[in-house]
C-alpha cells in the first residue's frame, strides 16, 4: 500500500482533531501520483478536494479499506496496526513546527528508508518537502 501524509518538522500530525495545515500543491501532486487511481480517506479529509468521486474513497477506517496496492491519504494517526501492508511512504513535510497532539506513531529510520527528497513550492507554505520511504 502507498500512504501519503502531511507532518511537521517534529513528526506532528493533528492537534484537537484538526490537521495542522492543508496546500493545493500537495492535493495536486498527490492525485498527480495516483494517476486516476482510487485514493482512500477519510470523509474529513476529502473535503479539502475538489476532484470527481470517482478519484476519492472514503471511509471512516482508509487504512482498513485500502487493498495491498491501493492509495490511501492518512491526516490522523494510528499507522502502526497497518504497518505490514505499508510498502511505500510519501511524505509532505511542512518546514515549520506546529502545536500538535497526534503524532506519526512509525519510526520513519528503522521501519523505512528514505529514497528521495524534494522541495516542491507550495502556496500556503514557501517550501513544502516530499519525502518518498520505502520498506
Amino acid at each position: 500500500m502507498l500512504v501519503f501524509l502531511c507532518l511537521d518538522q517534529k513528526n506532528g500530525m493533528a492537534f484537537h482533531q484538526r490537521r495542522q495545515s492543508l496546500d493545493r500543491a500537495i492535493r495536486a501532486d498527490l492525485l498527480t501520483a495516483a494517476a486516476g487511481r482510487p485514493v482512500w480517506m477519510t470523509p474529513y479529509s476529502a473535503r479539502q478536494f475538489t476532484e470527481p468521486e470517482a478519484v476519492l474513497r472514503t471511509s471512516d477506517a482508509p487504512l482498513q479499506e485500502t487493498e495491498r496496492e491501493g492509495l490511501c491519504f492518512v491526516e490522523f494517526p494510528p499507522l502502526s496496526a497497518a504497518l505490514d501492508r505499508i510498502d511505500t511512504l510519501v511524505v509532505y513535510r511542512w518546514n515549520r513546527v506546529y502545536p500538535t497532539d497526534q503524532r506519526l506513531d512509525l519510526d520513519l529510520n528503522t521501519s523505512f528508508r528514505l529514497v528521495s527528497s524534494t522541495d516542491i513550492p507550495g502556496h500556503s507554505h514557501e517550501k513544502i518537502t516530499k519525502e518518498v520511504y520505502l520498506r
